[in-house]
C-alpha cells in the first residue's frame, strides 16, 4: 500500500533518458534569438567568458544575497605559484521586513551590512572591486548588469523586477559616500552557480560546470559563442545560467508530477512557476514529504490513522528532519525521535514506512537533478566534438553538502546515463563570495589583458586619413618611377615591359610558356583558337627546385630549368617543333625590348649567384645551347603581374590592370607612352610593371612600420628592401603574427606566459594558417587544433587572441594593398580626363584567392579611396601561364604586322 503512493515518484532510466533529452531541447530553445521568449528554461547570458587562469592576484570584496543569511567577504587571492587565496566572511541575518519590503530598504541594507564589514576589516580607505552575487534570475547585458526577472526563494521585494540590481546597489552606495568615506567600485554582478563554477575552476582547470542544489536549484555551464544568439560575436565561449529552476513551467514535467506536487505548488508563493525546483530542492523536499505522510495517515495506513497538528501544519517538517531520517547507519532511532518530537508518536512499522518515504522523495530529487545535468555534460562533449570528455563540476548547496546519501546518488546515477563522461565532482568552498571575488578577478585580469593586447595591436589599424597618405605617397612614388631624371632614385621602379597591346581574340597557334617565381617551375604547352571558337588549351608539367639550385650558381639553375624543359619536351613527344615562347620570370626585371630582361635583384627567397645585372634571356638561351639537345625562339620575357593582367584581358577588354597578391605583391597597369619618359615615343600604350613591392625602401612608410615588421625584415634574406611586399604579401604575413605572438607571451598574455620551442622557429606559422584560423566556419575548438598542430597549447582564450592578431594583421595587409590600388586607378581616371572611370582590375595570389576576408577588405578600401573610380575584380585563371602565351601570341600577332 506504501509503495503504491510511491509508484509515481520512482524514476526508471529510460524516463531519466527522456528527460534528459527533453532539458536538451529545452537549452536548444533557451539559446535562440526567436525562441527564448517561449523557453522555460532561460539560458541566461552571464558575461563571464573566462575561467581563472591562475594568473589572478589581489585584494576583492564580495556581497551575498539569495540565502537565508546576508554574507560579506574579503577575499586575497596570491600571485605566489601555488594558487591560494584567503577568505574572511561576515553573516548578516535578512529579516522579513527587508526581503519583503521595497527596494530602497533592501539595497541601503546591503550597504549598511558592507559598511559595517569594512568598518571591521579596516577597509574603510582602500578602493577595491566588488562582485555582487545576486542569486535570482537576471537578464544581462554585461558582466556589471542585471535587470531581476522575477524573485525567488520567499523574497518579494516590491520596485526591484524589472530594473538593473547594480545600478541600484551603486546608488546605495553613493547614498552612503558623503556620510563615511568608502570608495567600492561594482565590477561584476555574478549568480551563485556562475560562483560556484569559478571558485572550482580556481583550483580544478577542468571545471566548466556548477551546480547547485540546496534551497533553490540551478546550474551553468561555458557554452561557445556561437549557439548563443542572445549575445553579439561568435569568438570563444560563455557562461550560461540555465535558471533550469523553471524547466516545466509550460507543462513539460506533467507526466512526471505526481498529486502531492501539485498540492505543493497551489500552497507556495509562486503557483506554476519554478516547477523543476519544487520537485529537487531542499526548500521544498520537506513539504512533499509532509503532504505524502497526511494523506497516508488520513487512509489510516500511518499513525494508526490519527492525524497531528505537526502533519496539517505547512513548512513543519523540514529537509534537515528528512536527511536526520535517512542516517541508516543510526537505523530507525533517528526517525522515531524526530517523529515523537512532532507529536506524531510512531509504531516501529510507521519508522519503517516514514524512511522509506524520506528515501523515494529524496531520491527522485538526485534522480531528476542528474537527468538535467547529464544533459548539460552532454551538450559540452558534443560542442567539444569528443567521444569521451574528461570534466569537473563544481557543486555547492545543503542538500548536497549536508544528506547521508544525496551526493553518491547524483554521482551514481550520472555516470550512469553519461558514461562517455569521466566527471569529478568538486566541492565549492563560499562558492557565492569567493567565486563572486573570482569572477571580478579575471574581469580585471581580462581588463588589463585587453588594455596590453590593444596597445599592442594599435599601431596595425590604420585610419582612413593614414590609408589616404599611403595612397597619396604611392601616386607620388610612381610618378618618381615614370620620370628619367628621377627614375634612378625611385624605389617603385616602374618598368617598361614592351608589352604595347592586348588580346584581340585574333590570337591563334601553339605556343610554350615558362614559369619561374617561386618553389616550384612550371612548363607549359598552351594550344590557342581564334574565330567564333575561340579558346585557349593547356598541357603543364610542374617541376620542384630544390633550395641548393634556389640558392646555387645561376648557371646551376638555368641548367635545371633546361633539364625541366627538356624532360616536358620529351613527355609531350614535341622535342623537335621550334615553338615560340614567353618566359614568365616573376622578379624585379629591367627590359630593353619584349625579349630583353635584365635582373634588378632577387626576391621571394632566390638567392642564385652571378644573375643580378644579368640578361635572364640570354641566360636561358645559353643553358639551351650547353644542352644542344632542342632550341626555342624566346619571344617575350613576362612579369606574372603582366600575364595575369593580358589572361583577364583576353575574357574583359576593358581589363587593364593586373594585380598579385599571393607570396609576393606587384601590379602592372597600360600606361600612355607619352607619361614613360625613359621610353621613346609618345604613341600607344605600354604596360608598366610597378615592382611596388619595394615602395616604402626609401623609408616613405616608416611611420607606420610596427616593431614586429622591423623584427621581419631584419631576420629576412633581404633586409631593407621590399618593404611594402613585406607587409602584404603572403610570404611575410604568417611571420609577422609569429613575432607578435611572441611578443604577447613575454608579456604573459598567451600560452601561459610560456614560448615554446616551435613558436621560436622562423617560418612555422605559415600564411595558409592564416586563412585556416580566420575561416569564419571554423570553431575555436579547430583553431586550438591547429595551433597544437604547430606545437602550440592553447586554452580557448589564447585561440580567441591568435585569431584576432591573425585578422588585424591581414586585415592591414589588405587595407595598404587597396590604398596602393587606389593610387593605381586614380591615375588611370587622370590618364584618361574622365571624371568617373569604369575599368578591369585582372588579380591572382593565394592571399586573395584563398584567404577569407582579404578581397573584401581589399575592394572596400579601394572603393574608399578612389570613390570616383567603379572597380570590377576579376580572378585570372593561370596568369604566368596561359598569360604568358597570350603575350607570346600578341607580340607574334604585332611582329607580324608591323613587318606586313
Amino acid at each position: 500500500q506504501v509503495d503504491r503512493y510511491l509508484y509515481h515518484l520512482r524514476l526508471s532510466d529510460d524516463v531519466l533518458l527522456d528527460v534528459m533529452a527533453r532539458f536538451q531541447a529545452e537549452m536548444v530553445k533557451g539559446l535562440g534569438r526567436d525562441t527564448n521568449p517561449t523557453a522555460t528554461v532561460k539560458m541566461l547570458p552571464s558575461f563571464v567568458r573566462s575561467l581563472p587562469d591562475g594568473s589572478e592576484k589581489g585584494d576583492f570584496l564580495a556581497v551575498d544575497l539569495g540565502g537565508s543569511q546576508f554574507r560579506a567577504h574579503q577575499v586575497k587571492v596570491f600571485d605566489d605559484g601555488k594558487q591560494s587565496s584567503q577568505l574572511e566572511s561576515k553573516f548578516y541575518p535578512t529579516p522579513k521586513e527587508v526581503t519583503q519590503g521595497n527596494s530602497t530598504e533592501l539595497f541601503d541594507y546591503i550597504a549598511d551590512c558592507l559598511l559595517d564589514f569594512m568598518e571591521t576589516k579596516n577597509l574603510k580607505h582602500k578602493k577595491l572591486p566588488l562582485g555582487f552575487t545576486f542569486s535570482f534570475p537576471c537578464k544581462q547585458t554585461k558582466l556589471e548588469e542585471g535587470v531581476l526577472l522575477t524573485w525567488t526563494k520567499h523574497f518579494k521585494v516590491r520596485g526591484v523586477q524589472g530594473t538593473d540590481v547594480v545600478t541600484s546597489l551603486r546608488n546605495a552606495l553613493q547614498r552612503h559616500k558623503a556620510s563615511f568615506d568608502i570608495d567600492v567600485d561594482v565590477l561584476a554582478l555574478v549568480n551563485d552557480t556562475v560562483g560556484t563554477m569559478m571558485t572550482c575552476g580556481y583550483d580544478d582547470r577542468h571545471c566548466e560546470v556548477g551546480l547547485i542544489i540546496g534551497t533553490g536549484t540551478n546550474a551553468c555551464y561555458m557554452e561557445e559563442m556561437r549557439h548563443i544568439d542572445l549575445v553579439e560575436g561568435d569568438e570563444g565561449r560563455m557562461c550560461i545560467n540555465t535558471e533550469w529552476g523553471a524547466f516545466g513551467d509550460d507543462g513539460a514535467l506533467d507526466d512526471l508530477r505526481t498529486e502531492f506536487d501539485r498540492e505543493l505548488d497551489l500552497g507556495s508563493l509562486n503557483p506554476g512557476k519554478q516547477l523543476f525546483e519544487k520537485m529537487i530542492s531542499s526548500l521544498y523536499l520537506g513539504e512533499l514529504v509532509r503532504l505524502i505522510l497526511l494523506k497516508m495517515t488520513k487512509e489510516g495506513l500511518l499513525f494508526n490513522g490519527k492525524v497531528s497538528t505537526a502533519l496539517l501544519t505547512k513548512g513543519k517538517i523540514e529537509m534537515k528532519h528528512v536527511s536526520a531520517m535517512e542516517k541508516y547507519k543510526e537505523g530507525l532511532s533517528n526517525t522515531k525521535e524526530i517523529l515523537t518530537e512532532l507529536s506524531l508518536f510512531p509504531s516501529e512499522e510507521d519508522c519503517v514506512a516514514v524512511q522509506h518515504v524520506c528515501t523515494i522523495v529524496s531520491f527522485r530529487s538526485a534522480n531528476l537533478c542528474a537527468a538535467a545535468l547529464a544533459a548539460i555534460l552532454t551538450r559540452l562533449k558534443e560542442n567539444k566534438k569528443l567521444l569521451r570528455m574528461r570534466t569537473t563540476v563544481g557543486i555547492d548547496g545543503g542538500l548536497y553538502k549536508t544528506h547521508p546519501q544525496y551526493a553518491k546518488r547524483l554521482h551514481k546515477v550520472v555516470r550512469r546515463l553519461v558514461p562517455t563522461c569521466d566527471v569529478r565532482f568538486l566541492l565549492s568552498v563560499s562558492g557565492s563570495g569567493k567565486g563572486a571575488a573570482m569572477v571580478t578577478a579575471v574581469a580585471r585580469r581580462l581588463a588589463a589583458q585587453r588594455s596590453h593586447i590593444d596597445a599592442t595591436l594599435a599601431p596595425f589599424l590604420l585610419s582612413l586619413g593614414a590609408l589616404r597618405e599611403v595612397r597619396n605617397k604611392m601616386r607620388t612614388e610612381l610618378e618618381y618611377g615614370l620620370k628619367r631624371e628621377t627614375q634612378a632614385k625611385a624605389t617603385v621602379k616602374m618598368l617598361p615591359t614592351y608589352v604595347c597591346g592586348t588580346p584581340d581574340g585574333t590570337e591563334k597557334g601553339k605556343f610554350l610558356a615558362l614559369d619561374l617565381g617561386g618553389t616550384n617551375f612550371r612548363v607549359l604547352l598552351v594550344k590557342i583558337k581564334s574565330g567564333r571558337r575561340r579558346s585557349v588549351q593547356m598541357y603543364n608539367k610542374i617541376f620542384a627546385i630544390p633550395l641548393e639550385i634556389m640558392q646555387g650558381t645561376g648557371e646551376e639553375l638555368f641548367d635545371h630549368i633546361v633539364q625541366c624543359i627538356a624532360d616536358f619536351l620529351e613527355y609531350m613527344g614535341i622535342k623537335g617543333a621550334r615553338l615560340p615562347l614567353g618566359f614568365t620570370f616573376s622578379f624585379p626585371c629591367r627590359q630593353a625590348s619584349i625579349d630583353k630582361g635584365t635582373l634588378v635583384g632577387w626576391t621571394k627567397g632566390f638567392k642564385a649567384t652571378d644573375c643580378e645585372g644579368e640578361d635572364v634571356v640570354d641566360m636561358l638561351r645559353e643553358a639551351i645551347r650547353r644542352r644542344n639537345e632542342f632550341d626555342l625562339d624566346i619571344v617575350a620575357v613576362v612579369n606574372d603581374t603582366v600575364g595575369t593582367m593580358m589572361t583577364c584581358g583576353y575574357e574583359d577588354p576593358n581589363c587593364e590592370i593586373g594585380l598579385i597578391a599571393g607570396t609576393g605583391s606587384n601590379v602592372c597597369y597600360m600606361e600612355d607612352m607619352k607619361n614613360i619618359e625613359i621610353v621613346d615615343g609618345n604613341e600607344g600604350k605600354m604596360c608598366i610593371n610597378t615592382e611596388w613591392g619595394a615602395f616604402g625602401d626609401n623609408g616613405c612608410l616608416d611611420n607606420i612600420r610596427t616593431k614586429y615588421d622591423k623584427e621581419v625584415d631584419e631576420g629576412s634574406l633581404n633586409p631593407g628592401k621590399q618593404r611594402y611586399e613585406k607587409m602584404t604579401s603572403g610570404m611575410y604575413l604568417g611571420e609577422i603574427v609569429r613575432q607578435i605572438l611572441i611578443d604577447l607571451t613575454k608579456q604573459g598574455l598567451l600560452f601561459r606566459g610560456r614560448i615554446s620551442e616551435s613558436l621560436r622557429k622562423r617560418g612555422i606559422f605559415e600564411t595558409k594558417f592564416l586563412s585556416q584560423i580566420e575561416s569564419d566556419r571554423l570553431a575555436l575548438l579547430q583553431v586550438r587544433r591547429i595551433l597544437q598542430q604547430l606545437g602550440l597549447d592553447s586554452t580557448c582564450e589564447d585561440s580567441i587572441i591568435v585569431k584576432e592578431v591573425c585578422g588585424v594583421v591581414s586585415k592591414r595587409a589588405a587595407r595598404l594593398c587597396g590604398a596602393g590600388l587606389a593610387a593605381i586607378v586614380e591615375k588611370k581616371r587622370e590618364n584618361r580626363g574622365v571624371e568617373h572611370l569604369q575599368i578591369t582590375v585582372g588579380v591572382d595570389g593565394t592571399l586573395y584567392k584563398l584567404h577569407p576576408h582579404f578581397s573584401r577588405v581589399l575592394q572596400e578600401t579601394v572603393k574608399e579611396l578612389a570613390p570616383q573610380c567603379d572597380v570590377t575584380f576579376m580572378l585570372s585563371e593561370d596568369g604566368s601561364g596561359k598569360g604568358a602565351a597570350l603575350i607570346t601570341a600578341v607580340a607574334k600577332r604585332l611582329h607580324n604586322v608591323g613587318q606586313k
